[in-house]
């Protein structure tokens, strides 16, 4: 049966988001290496990130709160309140970052809308993911938003039979394949992944190269002409 449902993920799929969390990284990992010389930083963060995840969810908060926790652990608590202070602040300005659309989205999206109901399923904090959304200009081409805790093949099949017609008629885009689309294909929806230059590491995961419903591309303009055919 013809697709009739287009959905897509946000964060580095219709605006950067890793680029932003990268760089803020590194201004972390300066701002440690004036304590303490410790190899394995990038490591030490990324399982405090992992443990927090319960707690905090995914997104900036969780994010900054995890470089805070890292940082008291490896200085043994002798970071000064000033660099806490400094940590902070580098979070704020994360949650300022304006998000612009990538090139072709708005064209993309646009020639889609009143052929296809038109979905965002996205996870992180709700008022950043409402307020990118909303920075972004692009949410009036959506028929509906979805703003979840985890993305789950569970997830998809709830809100594929909410707002489209199921699973079998329904597509879902973007670049992590660990979170939009291995849960997608497992629902019974297609996937179509589009690579980001940075993937965080705990979105990565292996293509699903032999699945019937995968389809990788190089730029999201490309997707127009991919729908056509799946759907003809």
């Amino acid at each position: 049966m013809p697709l009739s449902t287009i959905a897509f993920d946000a964060d580095d799929t219709l605006w950067e988001n890793e680029q932003i969390f990268h760089l803020t990284e590194q201004r972390f990992r300066e701002l440690i290496a004036s304590h303490t010389k410790i190899e394995d930083l990038g490591q030490s963060l990324l399982e405090t990130e992992r443990k927090n995840l319960r707690y905090y969810g995914y997104g900036i908060k969780g994010f900054t709160l995890s470089m805070i926790e890292t940082a008291i652990e490896v200085t043994g608590g002798t970071i000064p309140a000033r660099d806490i202070q400094e940590i902070i602040q580098a979070g704020r300005e994360m949650r300022d970052h304006p998000a612009s659309p990538f090139p072709h989205v708005e064209r993309v999206l646009k020639s889609l809308t009143g052929d296809y109901r038109l979905l965002v399923i996205t996870k992180g904090d709700l008022f950043d993911q409402e307020r990118k959304i909303a920075q972004s200009r692009l949410g009036g081409y959506f028929d509906d938003v979805e703003i979840v805790s985890e993305k789950t093949a569970a997830t998809y099949r709830r809100i594929f039979d909410q707002y489209g017609d199921g699973p079998g008629r329904s597509l879902m885009v973007g670049n992590s394949l660990k979170s939009d689309i291995l849960p997608a294909l497992e629902a019974g929806a297609y996937g179509v992944h589009i690579p980001h230059a940075l993937t965080w590491a705990m979105e990565q995961a292996e293509e699903p190269l032999d699945h019937e419903k995968f389809h990788q591309l190089q730029s999201i303009q490309d997707l127009p002409d991919l729908i056509v055919a799946l759907s003809s």
